[in-house]
């Protein structure tokens, strides 16, 4: 029981730096690239050391043997003089000479091998550098998109947008009600205008009437008496 607890806790802790490790995944990669980006700077200096000590070398190479040379000709004259004294002397400077020029130029080898290794292990290092900043690149824009459309979905714009038609409808019509209003409140205030005008002209006995008088009873009234007698 006590193992099968153990083991629990152990899963729940390892998911929980999973979880940990994917909400941070690129703050954590952003991270990687400097250390990387770091590194390439340092294996680009130990290049540029080892470079500069294989033409060190070289240049001292280049100076013993020039005076290596130069005393193999100096020796060979005193030989032709007659001076053994002197060429033996100098043929002990020209084997200390030669020793150290077969030193440098081990050295140099050494250099050069260690350049070359370190000038491919660089390209290759800058290769997969480059691809990874361009991961990095393509990540980055999706994990934009992804929060673009996480915030365009919790935003609900369906629902916003149907709930903005009804309002834009709502007022459209209510608009439409209060035209109507007016365009019938005009036509009434023109009605009226033309009927005030039509009982003046009636008044004044122009045109016929249109409007029941007194007279007009009273003579409806005598006619049907006199019918009735």
């Amino acid at each position: 029981m006590f193992k099968t607890i153990v083991t629990l806790f152990r899963g729940a802790a390892a998911e929980a730096e999973d979880n940990l490790v994917d909400r941070n995944a690129v703050r954590i990669l952003d991270q990687q690239i400097r250390d990387a980006r770091a590194g390439l700077e340092q294996g680009r200096g130990a290049l540029a050391v080892a470079i500069a000590q294989d033409k060190a070398e070289a240049r001292r190479l280049g100076e013993v043997r020039r005076r290596i040379a130069d005393l193999n000709d100096r020796t060979i004259e005193a030989l032709r003089g007659g001076r053994d004294d002197l060429a033996g002397e100098a043929a002990g400077e020209i084997a200390n000479l030669e020793n150290d020029a077969a030193t440098i130029a081990a050295a140099q080898a050494t250099f050069a091998e260690e350049a070359g290794r370190l000038r491919t292990k660089l390209a290759a290092a800058e290769r997969r550098f480059l691809e990874i900043e361009r991961g990095r690149r393509i990540t980055a824009a999706a994990e934009t998109v992804n929060k673009l459309k996480s915030g365009f979905a919790a935003a609900a714009p369906g629902t916003a947008l149907a709930d903005a038609e009804k309002t834009l409808a709502r007022l459209r019509h209510r608009q439409a009600h209060q035209d109507d209003v007016e365009v019938e409140l005009e036509a009434l205030d023109a009605e009226a205008r033309s009927a005030a005008t039509a009982e003046k002209l009636e008044a004044a006995g122009f045109g016929p009437t249109t409007r029941t008088t007194a007279e007009d009873v009273l003579a409806r009234l005598q006619a049907r008496a006199a019918q009735a007698a």
